[in-house]
């Protein structure tokens, strides 16, 4: 049953790559693809563009950041032994947000906004993980969740207080946008920088997914294994807030896909993470596939991407809650 599961999902994956190049209101067909991934040179230019500028870069950011955002909530579930986290549990998002909107208060360039929300997302999670080793008394898991929590209401307050400061008419409107998250403004040269460092937060979650059913156990039964737990626990927290920040600097907050697809995922796989983690990444790349596909062809304007996922993933999340009690 397990490899059947990951037959239909590997289909559906595919089927949704070929449904988000063919889908807009410029409409390509198979024929089309075919001939610019072959010939692009004789193809009609107006074709190429919409092709291999628009739709190909938003494709694979689709399939890199739903994958990547699987893979964070996966792993932040697992070492944290709670499935209510999410990734941005400790921060990284409200420290992205906060980053890019004080670059487009400054009137800074999309390059530099992205860039800001990268460190802001990585200097929130250092920040939280430093006030962390100051309460060595308390559980460190639980330590590391509170302070997340505490840091990232903070950077939402900063939030707030910076679009009471930016202007109503330039500013304000790109800050609400930017943070409802979307991929309209995806190019080739985003990919270029982020899919090196999401790639670089997936690698360690991959070759040592196996130990992350060590991080399941209480830390003295793992630590009787072999594990460095903490050591263990710094790399997964330092991959998946890597993998978070590059989404985030890139497409705005998504929030939902690493929460609710491992819960989906593990009702197929179980909860081995051998298995869990690469089904998760799978259809995390397909939910965000389908759901971008829809932002763009459902209305007439773009919805914000963020929104969608929230109204797919939160009465997706309930179902699986209601059916667990029943359970």
């Amino acid at each position: 049953m397990k490899y059947w599961s990951a037959a239909v999902v590997c289909t559906l994956l595919l089927i949704a790559m070929v449904f988000a190049l063919t889908s807009g209101k410029y409409p390509l067909n198979l024929a089309d693809i075919g001939h610019l991934l072959i010939d692009n040179k004789s193809a009609d230019p107006q074709l190429s563009i919409v092709f291999w500028q628009i739709r190909m870069p938003r494709m694979l950011a689709a399939v890199m950041i739903g994958a990547g955002l699987a893979a964070a909530g996966t792993a932040y579930q697992g070492m944290f032994r709670n499935p209510l986290v999410s990734p941005d549990i400790l921060g990284v998002a409200a420290g992205a947000g906060m980053g890019a909107s004080v670059a487009i208060l400054l009137g800074l360039s999309m390059l530099l906004i992205q860039s800001l929300a990268f460190a802001g997302g990585l200097l929130v999670v250092g920040l939280v993980c430093v006030i962390a080793r100051f309460t060595q008394r308390q559980d460190p898991v639980l330590s590391l969740v509170l302070i997340g929590i505490a840091v990232g209401t903070v950077c939402s307050a900063m939030i707030s207080l910076i679009k009471v400061l930016a202007d109503p008419y330039t500013e304000l409107p790109s800050i609400t946008f930017w943070l409802l998250g979307g991929l309209n403004s995806i190019t080739l040269s985003d990919l270029k920088i982020a899919a090196p460092l999401t790639l670089l937060g997936i690698l360690p979650l991959w070759l040592l997914r196996w130990r992350m059913n060590l991080l399941s156990l209480p830390d003295e039964e793992a630590s009787a294994l072999g594990v460095n737990v903490v050591r263990l626990r710094a790399v997964f927290i330092i991959s998946a807030t890597l993998i978070t920040a590059s989404a985030v600097a890139i497409a705005g907050i998504i929030g939902w896909v690493g929460l609710v697809i491992p819960h989906i995922c593990r009702m197929l796989t179980g909860a081995n993470n051998q298995r869990l983690l690469p089904m998760a990444m799978a259809t995390g790349a397909i939910l965000l596939l389908v759901t971008d596909t829809l932002a763009r062809t459902v209305s007439a304007v773009e919805l914000p991407l963020g929104i969608l996922t929230a109204l797919i993933g939160a009465p997706f999340f309930l179902l699986l809650l209601m059916r667990r009690e029943r359970l």
